[in-house]
């Protein structure tokens, strides 16, 4: 690009008139007059100056270096065109291998029978995985040949899953729908692919929900991922009486249902009565499994079927019947002692006829005594952490806070003279040993202090049931005067997603010691 001075040179006949000071900013050059407007000029409407041609090259005389300037940067802007990456999307070497070579088997040095399908595939492709490893590498007769019959004994493996399976030797990444991915980890399983069987436990893990947790269980107890199946488990504990749910009642086997009652970590909401309800509902479902309605109608429709039952078997616990036997080992999980503590549940359980009356008879047995050694032997409750007898023994309750706000309640049944009232205020949850201050229905204890152990769990869920966020206090001890209230926890506000769950667990009393007096004696090494 020339200087300013030759392209001004370049208008014959023309010279540059002196510079006058104009009505704009910074004024503005004027050109001579001329007798009319030339053909091939443009008008320049700089700022401050009357309507003004320019000629077709753009030159501005109002301003000398405009048109150096126009240059520049059509320069600048050529360089930055030059410097500028272009994504253009090639066809990459793994969609070339898996097209060519897998999908249109070119240049195929061995064939693959499997449940009346073909495959056209590649021994050093076919060597990644263990099962064709052991196979072209030994002194097996297979290495040798060129068309190789699989025999599938798993049924839950299929042609599709086949196909994602040797498919997966020949690309990088392989896509897995929820809806197939446990027949692809049972191809991946036989075939010893690793990689493609990690893949489809994160699969599984990642779309638990209440329509895949049971297959999902199974399955990954089948196949040997025990990552997955602690992971629905977890989602049983929590989502179980949480979210109850019909379809999930009829999936849900006698083998996982004892895990989960027997757990101490299971989500109770409300107390165990209903623990025990949700137990008679699966068990209705169990034993009528065509039967359809919604949860609403489900107790109403169980208790009317055992109705029924009862006449058939009269003075005999549905438990004790050739129908009822196998749920036995479930039901034994109960916390009964919990049930019978209320008198509105101890006459349902009792008007149910489920549960045999021996095991009833024992648990009042165990719990009169537990209630003199609380009124006559100055028992104060536990006074250490007994980590086994709190999750085999402690009492079970929950509640759901809908949305943010003021709560107080208690949770029913004799606790040994403790009144426990529960508040949440202020992203705070405090308990409070009602003594004198407010009302209660049964007896209080007046003795100074009481302890109680504790453990106190918070959770938010999403649609799917999966855990957004939780909070725990762990197992403590909390000694409180007559009506003292202690803040057991503080909330940040990233854990209030509501609704929010709130579980407990409490022992009220500390086990007894035996001594030789109250040794059992059929067996006094008891």
């Amino acid at each position: 690009m020339g200087s300013l001075s030759s392209r001004v040179l370049r208008h014959p006949g023309r010279a540059r008139a002196p510079q006058e000071p104009g009505p704009g900013v910074g004024g503005s050059a004027r050109r001579p007059e001329t007798g009319g407007d030339a053909a091939g000029h443009s008008f320049c409407y700089c700022p401050g100056s009357r309507k003004r041609k320019r000629s077709s090259g753009a030159f501005c005389y109002c301003h000398p270096d405009s048109e150096t300037d126009e240059d520049e940067d059509e320069g600048d802007e050529q360089q930055r065109l030059l410097n500028t990456p272009r994504r253009k999307k090639l066809k990459s070497t793994s969609k070339y291998i898996y097209q060519t070579l897998f999908l249109n088997g070119e240049n195929s040095d061995i064939k693959i029978c499997a449940l009346g399908e073909e495959w056209s595939l590649h021994k050093i492709y076919l060597c990644q995985s263990g099962y064709f490893s052991s196979m072209f590498s030994g002194s097996w007769k297979e290495s040798s040949m060129n068309i190789i019959e699989l025999e599938i004994p798993d049924q839950n493996i299929d042609i599709e899953a086949l196909q994602v399976a040797f498919g997966s030797l020949y690309r990088d990444d392989v896509l897995i729908k929820p809806s197939r991915v446990i027949a692809i980890l049972a191809a991946a399983c036989m075939l010893q692919l690793d990689g493609l069987i990690q893949q489809c436990g994160e699969t599984m893990k990642e779309t638990i929900n209440v329509k895949t947790v049971c297959g999902y269980y199974t399955s990954a107890g089948t196949y040997g991922l025990d990552s997955v199946k602690k992971k629905c488990l977890e989602w049983l504990l929590n989502n179980l009486m949480t979210h109850q749910n019909v379809e999930l009642f009829k999936e849900l086997s006698i083998n996982i249902m004892k895990q989960l009652i027997g757990s101490s970590n299971l989500f109770v909401m409300q107390v165990e009565m209903d623990v025990y309800t949700a137990l008679k509902k699966w068990m209705f479902l169990q034993l009528v499994p065509s039967w359809n309605g919604s949860l609403k109608q489900l107790l109403t429709e169980t208790d009317v079927w055992f109705s029924k039952r009862r006449k058939d078997f009269e003075g005999t616990a549905f438990l004790e019947t050739e129908q009822g036997k196998p749920f036995v080992s479930v039901f034994r999980h109960l916390r009964l002692q919990y049930i019978i503590s209320d008198l509105a549940s101890a006459r349902i359980i009792e008007q149910d006829s489920l549960v045999p009356s021996e095991w009833l008879s024992s648990v009042y047995k165990q719990q009169w005594l537990a209630m003199l050694r609380a009124e006559q032997d100055s028992e104060v409750g536990p006074q250490e952490i007994n980590k086994e007898e709190l999750e085999g023994n402690s009492m079970r309750c929950g509640r759901k806070l809908a949305k943010d706000g003021e709560y107080c309640w208690r949770w029913t049944g004799f606790n040994f003279g403790f009144d426990l009232l529960v508040t949440y205020t202020n992203r705070y949850i405090i308990f409070k040993r009602n003594t004198l201050n407010q009302p209660c229905s049964g007896s209080v204890s007046l003795q100074p202090r009481r302890s109680i152990a504790f453990r106190l769990r918070l959770a938010s869920f999403d649609s799917s049931g999966k855990l957004i966020c939780s909070r725990t206090t762990g197992y403590q001890i909390l000694t409180l005067e007559k009506d003292q209230e202690q803040v057991v926890m503080n909330l940040d506000s990233r854990l209030l997603i509501f609704p929010l769950y709130i579980c407990c667990n409490f022992l009220y009393i500390s086990p007894e010691k035996r001594t030789e007096n109250n040794r059992h004696p059929e067996n006094p090494e008891n």
